[in-house]
């Protein structure tokens, strides 16, 4: 499982106060300890940025490349011009565009652009407007819109990610099956197959803190089996880092990995993690196999529904 970093984000109070002061120490660091734990590449999401992200893109770039000399980095911002300027900076075969969707302005300009720089490009299953529910939906959106675009302007399919778009469970709880689902589709809908990422932590957003590693976790693994190649989640994250290696090494040893491996195997064959499967005198495993209930859409989902 290839996983890109997600800790440089906008979002997050720490990361936009050090980019404030220009604490170029603060990213460093944190580029040093995600790829310490394990990330491939790192995500520099610095929003929109319209007045100065050509500028802050460069000074970030400078900033991450002394804590990680030589990372791959995805560069995260809606600002065509910040995201040239961080292709630049890296040179080929070191930077990732995140992203274009299929919406014809976006689609006019950024392919063309990780062709120009040598870059690989995330490419979004949506248009303008609301993102499609229905896995078939989005599946063509790829295939008669963004594989065609790139192959149009010179790009190796192997460049291109799809990204299905995971959301939260948290009021779109109906598009969790059907992201797994469109990710299983990808994998045969077109030869040779784009990778497929998915943003992981989405399909946790809103959701009580305490219970989104549990979700991320589970969903992750029922994605890897249906074909998943790539993640945005947290490398410093010992958790999920655990189960990804559990699932890749097939271990059994213990009765979790036992269970995420059934799982898996369950996701392959399109089939569904049964009670017969799970020790129900296990809180953990009980709260494991709510958690499928929920992200299958069998169950609704309630901020309480690990204590139901």
């Amino acid at each position: 499982m290839y996983v890109i970093g997600e800790n440089i984000h906008i979002i997050s109070p720490r990361v936009k106060e050090a980019l404030s002061a220009r604490n170029g120490d603060f990213f460093a660091d944190l580029a040093h300890k995600q790829c310490a734990a394990g990330a491939d590449a790192l995500d520099l999401n610095i929003g929109p940025r319209k007045k100065d992200g050509p500028e802050v893109v460069d000074w970030l770039v400078d900033q991450v490349e002394k804590g990680a000399p030589g990372a791959t980095l995805s560069f995260d911002t809606s600002n065509i011009a910040a995201i040239e300027a961080g292709l630049k900076k890296v040179g080929p075969g070191r930077g990732i565009i995140n992203s274009t969707s299929a919406a014809p302005d976006r689609l006019e300009q950024i392919p063309p652009l990780a062709v120009q720089y040598g870059a690989k490009l995330v490419a979004l299953t949506m248009g303008k407007g609301m993102i499609p529910v229905k896995a078939d939906e989005r599946v063509e959106i790829a295939l008669e819109k963004l594989i065609p675009r790139a192959l149009e302007v010179g790009m190796e399919i192997p460049d291109l990610i799809i990204d299905p778009l995971a959301l939260t469970v948290a009021g779109c709880q109906e598009y969790c099956p059907e992201c797994i689902e469109a990710v299983r589709t990808l994998k045969f809908a077109w030869d040779p197959p784009p990778s497929v990422s998915v943003g992981l932590s989405n399909v946790s957003n809103q959701v009580p803190a305490p219970m989104r590693p549990l979700l991320n976790r589970v969903y992750m693994v029922m994605l890897m089996a249906a074909g998943l190649d790539m993640i945005i989640a947290d490398p410093l994250d010992k958790e999920l880092a655990e189960t990804i290696r559990m699932v890749t090494n097939r271990d059994v040893s213990t009765p979790l990995g036992g269970l995420y491996v059934t799982l898996f195997d369950r996701t392959v064959e399109m089939e569904e993690l049964e009670p017969t499967d799970v020790d129900m005198s296990d809180p953990e495993q009980v709260a494991f196999f709510k958690t499928v209930q929920i992200l299958l859409n069998k169950v609704i989902y309630t901020d309480s529904y690990l204590r139901v």
